[in-house]
């Protein structure tokens, strides 16, 4: 009986581990320091994080035009970066779809779409799938919140932008909204990380 209750342990433990490895493997955690980059803007400039010299921090969303999670939130999207880039946190919005499977996310639509709707943050095109998985990004929309310091851009917040895609009336709690405030306020984040909720990346 001992060496039966022994092996379950040693079979859960392993099962555990092995989920653990599975979810924590790929992408940037809380408190590591993202990289820059360089992407295609709509405008057709090329954009940088190094950029914003006077940025406190940013709202990086990984987002598209043909996801219906990513439709639901631009205007909640465009909220964000009319609340907070004046403050020193700008949206950065990133298109990381494979456009050969996702037509309707090419350049030309992206920028159809951005005049739209009227985006006041830069849209980019990860054209070569590079950056997605830096972040870890899965889903569009999934949100990345940077923090300057010293040491660089430290990815405070991960997840998705609130309790609710369906009604942005019926939402409760305000994950990446909270999280920029905190930051503001010199506070800590209460909730760091969340599951984002969205369609999967296209590659």
């Amino acid at each position: 009986m001992n060496t039966l209750k022994l092996f379950a342990v040693m079979v859960l433990t392993v099962a555990l581990s092995a989920f653990t490895a599975t979810t924590e493997e790929g992408g940037y955690k809380i408190g590591d320091v993202a990289t820059d980059f360089s992407l295609e803007n709509i405008d057709g400039k090329m954009v940088s994080l190094s950029d914003y010299k006077e940025a406190k921090g940013f709202i990086v969303v990984f987002t598209c035009n043909t996801c219906p999670y990513a439709v639901a939130y631009e205007d909640r999207i465009e909220e964000l970066n009319k609340k907070f880039a004046s403050k020193g946190y700008p949206v950065i919005a990133i298109m990381p779809n494979n456009t050969k499977v996702k037509p309707g996310d090419s350049m030309e639509a992206m920028q159809e779409r951005a005049r739209e709707k009227g985006f006041t943050f830069p849209y980019l095109m990860d054209e070569d799938q590079e950056i997605y998985p830096q972040y870890g990004a899965t889903k569009t929309p999934h949100v990345y919140v940077l923090q300057k310091s010293d040491k660089g851009n430290v990815v405070k917040y991960i997840g998705a932008i609130d309790d609710n895609y369906k009604d942005a009336s019926a939402v409760t709690t305000t994950y990446v909204q909270d999280a920029v405030n905190a930051l503001l306020n010199k506070q800590e984040i209460e909730i760091k990380e969340t599951k984002a909720i969205g369609c999967t990346i296209k590659v």
